[in-house]
């Protein structure tokens, strides 16, 4: 409880972003064409290299140590919550929107389901081959150069310029494609059944990964979250969702749906 009550002081703008602008925008457009849907997602990624124009990126950062000055005062907070945050609301919500989109077509269509997962992976790689090349011939062999090339031209999520948005789009949908391929062919394989249950509980695992999840390191670690060596972060991570599967397996047997999932459908009826 106190853990959880900590994150939800420490990290408002992330709590905001997902239960509060994210879902009020999505809610507004929930009737409204998938295409124009679509439509409005692009603009929101296109709109964010307009407000690097207008605005400095780097205001309030330090980046040696991930710390943001001025977080508590009103412009402080604004300019994280929708521009230069981790997850701002412009162009992030574009995420949502993309997968309200993707949600509204006829995934039971198997034939669209595969056609998806051709056209996003070579999206994919046909932009990821592009930031490659992009970034090593305008750097003529500077690596200097090429580093400050990355910041713009690479896939990297701060900035979240197009690029990044656009290539992380991209493989998710082939990703959710493979995946209802791969359950539709092996539906009922234990493993399969498992990771459906754990599904209905993507709500829940999302506040949990926060609350849970990164907060047990912040308690019984000193080095601060981005400082964990990359292999120590990946079997971290599978523990966890690990942990999450063998939850949701015993959850199910017993609820219809999660905990957190419980609490909204509470409160929105």
């Amino acid at each position: 409880f106190v853990v959880g009550v900590s994150y939800l002081v420490i990290w408002p703008a992330d709590i905001l972003h997902f239960y509060g602008i994210y879902m009020i925008i999505s809610l507004l457009l929930i009737k409204v064409k998938p295409k124009l849907i679509l439509l409005f997602a692009i603009c929101l990624i296109l709109l964010y290299p307009l407000f690097m124009l207008l605005f400095n990126y780097e205001s309030g950062w330090n980046f040696n140590t991930f710390e943001y000055s001025g977080f508590w005062t009103i412009k402080g907070f604004s300019m994280n919550l929708f521009y230069n945050g981790f997850h701002p609301v412009i162009p992030w919500t574009a995420f949502m929107l993309i997968g309200l989109w993707f949600g509204r077509q006829n995934l039971q269509d198997k034939h669209f389901v595969k056609k998806a997962l051709v056209v996003s992976l070579i999206v994919f790689v046909f932009i990821k081959i592009l930031s490659i090349l992009s970034i090593s011939l305008l750097s003529e062999g500077s690596e200097d150069v090429a580093n400050e090339l990355a910041q713009i031209l690479g896939t990297s999520p701060m900035p979240p310029l197009p690029i990044y948005m656009f290539s992380g789009s991209s493989i998710a949908i082939f990703i959710i494609c493979s995946c209802i391929l791969i359950s539709n062919k092996f539906e009922n394989s234990l493993f399969i059944v498992a990771l459906i249950k754990t599904g209905k509980l993507a709500l829940t695992f999302y506040v949990a990964h926060v609350v849970i999840g990164m907060g047990l390191l912040e308690m019984i670690s000193t080095t601060s979250l981005g400082g964990f060596s990359l292999e120590f972060s990946v079997v971290y991570a599978m523990a966890f969702s690990l942990l999450c599967i063998v939850f949701a397996t015993i959850w199910m047997k017993y609820f219809s749906i999660g905990p957190i999932e419980w609490i909204m459908r509470k409160i929105t009826t």
